[in-house]
């Protein structure tokens, strides 16, 4: 069931530990290009490319910024664990993430910029809107996901190996083995 966040400190809607948060910023006119730019640079870094997992704020489902109207307006969308609180000192203090934001920001309208982290953070709450409505598909934090992925890929190395054919055959390890033909 989804919640509608309560109070300045957590805006968007949770579901179970995840919330979501939804920014929209107008672009500066003309910036249109750099913006992509930029946005090309954040996603080709180390952490940010599809399929890296090594991001500096390791609380974050996924994420996703959307160039629209032309582009004159950007939308950056994300869910992630914990409260919004952790989740902005997290990335106010995560150095190269802070770093590449600052770059794809400065194409904003109303952005100040860096070192004013009052002043960011600010600006950010200033673009915030709360989804009308939020769902998730599972359960379980990054950190339980990521765990979960661990784990099966262990568990598919050992139905992989020859010598786990007996013991595969134990009546205990049923449900685990229905679990993994699908």
């Amino acid at each position: 069931m989804a919640t509608a966040a309560t109070g300045s400190s957590r805006p968007g809607v949770s579901v179970g530990p995840t919330s979501e948060f939804s920014l929209f910023f107008p672009v500066k006119p003309g910036e249109g290009d750099a913006m992509r730019a930029a946005l090309r640079e954040l996603q080709d870094t180390p952490g940010y490319r599809p399929g890296d997992y090594g991001m500096a704020i390791a609380t974050i489902h996924e994420a996703r910024f959307v160039l629209f109207d032309d582009d004159t307006r950007l939308a950056f969308i994300t869910s992630f664990d914990g409260p919004w609180d952790a989740y902005m000192d997290d990335f106010f203090t995560s150095g190269p993430t802070l770093a590449l934001f600052d770059a794809v920001f400065r194409h904003t309208e109303g952005y100040e910029g860096l070192p004013d982290v009052a002043a960011v953070k600010a600006f950010v709450l200033s673009a915030q809107e709360t989804a009308a409505a939020y769902q998730r598909n599972y359960g379980g934090t990054v950190k339980e996901v990521r765990k979960a992925m661990r784990v099966n890929a262990a568990f598919q190395q050992v139905l992989d190996h020859p010598d786990a054919a007996e013991a595969m055959q134990h009546p205990a390890l049923k449900p685990l083995l229905d679990e993994a033909a699908d």
